[in-house]
């Protein structure tokens, strides 16, 4: 399936602008007069009511707590540094900033290990080591239905790599260069494409390459996808950074933060709206100051359950 039935999340505890992060993520922003405390406040009441939501609408959650120390400022995003695929196998992944490697905890895949069944941990991680770095989910858009994967190469996204975990997964690889409004290249490709299973939001904008462009297209339209272009100003507002659920019960959800939604425009929410229940979010503190939104805090657990 395209959409996952459980998802998981971590609640932070010290959570920050990371400088280490900054200087690819052109979407975070210091936030002038919040304190510490007042920040932690909005930042766990904004997650809480992304759980219950989430929850309230027939999704599977699992949460697990982040820790005081090692500090880690972005460890609520969690799809980063790690995935996990229905044939049982879970891959870890080398992360461009190196605070951000220590949010890959062995508890967590302890934990998700009683409830699921895990063939295999294959770790990427060594990469970090020479300087190559693939982000889990932000740098790759999986289409798990057709076993095609897309990735905007940046700083923080690796060829060679993405091509590795292609080739060990059995998908094609189809990689692309996304730039902003200031020619930078865009850090994830998750904040300017996302893939259900009969429809897909891409910034066709972003890439400046024609056949590059027409190669995305291409494919998507070969398996099915009704292609929905947004523009880079909806992107500044992460109406990219959506993800699709399937909830126990009814029609698939598309996750997205209250900023996104409020950026679509009426005919593109009435075509995204065709295929799935559209389900806002309000994170504004969260996707300001963690230059992240609502699909980046989702981790898919597409593992099979024990018995």
């Amino acid at each position: 399936m395209q959409a996952a039935s459980t998802v998981f999340l971590v609640r932070p505890v010290r959570f920050s602008f990371n400088p280490e992060t900054a200087a690819s993520n052109y979407f975070q922003q210091v936030v002038q007069g919040l304190g510490e405390n007042a920040m932690q406040e909005k930042v766990q009441a904004e997650f809480d009511n992304v759980v219950t939501t989430l929850r309230a609408k027939g999704v599977r959650v699992v949460v697990f707590e982040d820790t005081l120390e090692p500090h880690t400022p972005d460890s609520i995003f969690p799809n980063n540094w790690l995935t996990m695929h229905a044939d049982g196998r879970v891959l870890l992944y080398p992360m461009c900033a190196p605070n951000r490697r220590l949010e890959r905890r062995p508890d967590i895949l302890a934990a998700l290990g009683q409830s699921f069944a895990m063939r295999e941990v294959v770790d990427f991680s060594e990469a970090e080591h020479t300087g190559h770095f693939l982000e889990g989910t932000g740098s790759i858009i999986f289409d798990h239905q057709h076993r095609v994967a897309y990735a905007a190469l940046s700083p923080r996204t690796d060829a060679r790599l993405f091509t590795e975990v292609c080739t060990l997964l059995a998908y094609q690889p189809i990689t692309f260069h996304a730039v902003d409004q200031k020619g930078h290249a865009i850090y994830h490709t998750n904040v300017m494409m996302c893939v259900g299973a009969k429809f897909a939001v891409v910034c066709l904008e972003s890439l400046r390459d024609e056949q590059e462009r027409n190669t995305v297209v291409s494919s998507l339209q070969e398996t099915g996808h009704e292609v929905l272009p947004i523009s880079l100003e909806q992107v500044a507002k992460f109406a990219g950074n959506m993800l699709t659920l399937q909830p126990a019960e009814g029609q698939e959800l598309l996750a997205m933060s209250q900023s996104a939604f409020d950026a679509l425009g009426p005919v593109q929410r009435g075509i995204l709206g065709h295929y799935c229940e559209l389900l806002p979010l309000p994170i504004p503190t969260i996707e300001t100051i963690g230059g992240g939104s609502v699909r980046c805090m989702l981790a898919e657990v597409f593992l099979p359950e024990k018995a």
